[in-house]
């Protein structure tokens, strides 16, 4: 027995540091590929990894992607793809694309600007025609949900106009379902064998915990939408996780697992749960959504009692406040989508700013008026500078929460010359394009471009 521990530990412990070597380089790297970003342009790295990111997931990737690749002796560093212009596509000659699809086929906010600019502008590196991107070697890493018909449209996008202008690819393009770890595996193995190292940890997220309903509260009785629940949750270890006004819950449904389900979180650690909106969702057959069909009503509430929730905390930087703390916010959104507002509004009320104003569309102010006395009190104690409602069926013609926008143009101008930010939450089919067109026509539509570049123009819409 004694021979058998004295030769089997030093085996254990090698094996331990070789471990924890590993995942000490990878945090090492990731902190410099991040100083690395935030210190100078675009192209003052060997490797780019440019992220196109609606909630965070491609530049979580992307920072993962630079530190593999740092830790393999190589200059790297992840970039926003708004950063990328035709000068900076001549200077590269090897970038690694993480691309996210959301909507349609259509590409983020963040890779809007690369669209408009490059891949419709005519030109790469101040050539046109298919030899322009001849010195670039890239690879693409599509993100997307093939429930959607144009399944990874933006990142099939990309693959196919660099192809076209001469590009040539390290390796096929990867498409990912949903956060399939099938396929990030095989982008991590790719990318270890470009930096020569087979060593470097999983790029495993956070593990879910769990946790119980400790309230649930139907907030539309009576409304002729579908029900939207306010629900409270309580991790069952009783110590509640840090995250920040801006971030999403993703819960793992018993129904369907694999693919867990995002929602704006709607409260802050401080207030001693962890809050959601949720609206019920019933498929075509009338059966209710995995997700929310187990947060409404499938799940039995009680801290000690319910059924376990499988649940963590993601954070969502492009919605956090951040640099935008200090500036007066404009938050604009309907339904569910004042979750996440609302958390951003009670995190600046908290910290003594009033500069607030808040536009919210939903159905009927008498059944939909979702968070009506805590609203009001805000506006009435000066935490809320304005509210401006706009309620879709009290009236004989359709009044949504753009409308507000247009009739409120020359105080919304005021508003961004005193240097606000505008944060916009909710449905992406219909209102986030209302909203988005109002703000161009009331704005002007550079002016928007301009804000979004600058970080004062934000969206979480799904």
């Amino acid at each position: 027995m004694l021979t058998t521990i004295l030769t089997t530990e030093p085996l254990r412990w090698g094996s331990a540091l070789a471990l924890s070597g590993g995942y000490l380089a990878m945090c090492v790297a990731i902190l410099r590929a991040r100083a690395a970003r935030r210190a100078g342009p675009a192209g003052s790295a060997d490797w780019l990894v440019a992220y196109a990111s609606q909630t965070g997931n491609a530049e979580y990737l992307a920072e993962r992607t630079a530190a593999t690749l740092a830790t393999g002796g190589l200059s790297a560093r992840a970039v926003c793809m708004s950063a990328l212009d035709a000068a900076a596509l001549a200077a590269a000659s090897r970038i690694l694309f993480i691309a996210s699809t959301y909507g349609e086929g259509d590409a983020p906010d963040t890779g809007a600007h690369f669209v408009d600019r490059v891949m419709q502008g005519g030109t790469t590196d101040g050539r046109s025609g298919s030899s322009g991107l001849s010195h670039l070697h890239y690879a693409v890493l599509a993100l997307g949900d093939s429930s959607y018909t144009n399944y990874c449209g933006f990142g099939r996008a990309l693959d196919g106009w660099l192809a076209a202008h001469g590009a040539t690819p390290l390796f096929g393009r990867i498409d990912v379902d949903r956060g399939s770890p099938q396929a990030l595996s095989e982008w991590q193995h790719h990318i270890g064998r470009l930096a020569g190292t087979s060593d470097t940890p999983d790029w495993e997220a956070p593990a879910y915990g769990d946790w119980r309903i400790a309230s649930r509260q139907l907030a539309n009785p009576g409304s002729a939408g579908a029900p939207l629940y306010r629900i409270a949750l309580a991790p069952c270890d009783g110590a509640l996780p840090a995250w920040e006004a801006g971030d999403l819950a993703q819960v793992s449904a018993p129904g369907d697992p694999d693919h867990p389900r995002e929602y704006s979180i709607a409260s802050l650690p401080h207030e001693g749960s962890l809050q959601l909106m949720v609206r019920l969702q019933r498929r075509a057959d009338g059966s209710l959504g995995a997700a929310s069909g187990w947060l409404c009503e499938g799940a039995t509430a009680g801290t000690e009692s319910g059924d376990v929730i499988r649940l963590r905390v993601r954070a969502h930087q492009r919605f956090r406040l951040n640099g935008n703390a200090a500036r007066p916010l404009v938050a604009i959104g309907n339904g569910s989508g004042l979750a996440g507002l609302r958390a951003l509004l009670k995190s600046r009320i908290d910290a003594g700013r009033g500069d607030n104003w808040l536009l919210f569309g939903e159905r009927n102010a008498a059944h939909d008026f979702l968070c009506r006395e805590e609203l009001q009190g805000w506006l009435a104690n000066g935490g809320l500078a304005r509210l401006d409602l706009a309620f879709s069926r009290d009236q004989s013609s359709a009044r949504y929460v753009q409308h507000l926008v247009q009739e409120q143009a020359d105080e919304l101008r005021e508003w961004m010359a005193r240097g606000a930010a505008i944060y916009v939450c909710g449905s992406l089919q219909g209102m986030a394009g209302g909203v988005h067109a109002a703000l161009a026509e009331v704005l002007g539509a550079q002016a928007l471009d301009a804000l979004a570049a600058e970080g004062r123009y934000r969206r979480d819409v799904y």
